[in-house]
């Protein structure tokens, strides 16, 4: 899924507004099946999730961060520190659809 940085700004903006508590924490043995199963279930649910990733060094934590982003069809929001803020839309719910599709005002 393809955002303008116009829309991830108004996501990330939502996101705070809402202040998001982590849904899915990433231990110490990383990321596995069962893990990926949680991703897909609470990106199917809400949306728009924030992430706790393992304090790694920056680099580890950007390819995480596009891992996770790239396997669950999803758009990384932010990140700040060891916390991921990904969206996924979902089609019958669509909870954030007005606020991706609106016009940037001016």
């Amino acid at each position: 899924m393809s955002l303008s940085s116009g829309q991830i700004k108004r996501l990330r903006a939502e996101g705070h507004r809402l202040k998001l508590k982590p849904v899915v924490i990433v231990g110490q043995k990383g990321l596995s099946e069962n893990l990926h199963d949680e991703i897909e279930q609470a990106l199917s649910h809400h949306e728009m999730i924030k992430m706790r990733i393992p304090a790694l060094d920056k680099a580890d934590k950007a390819k995480l961060a596009a891992l996770i982003c790239a396997r669950h069809g999803a758009t990384l929001v932010e990140r700040i520190g060891s916390v991921l803020v990904i969206y996924r839309r979902n089609g019958e719910t669509d909870r954030y659809g007005l606020i991706v599709s609106q016009k940037p005002q001016t």
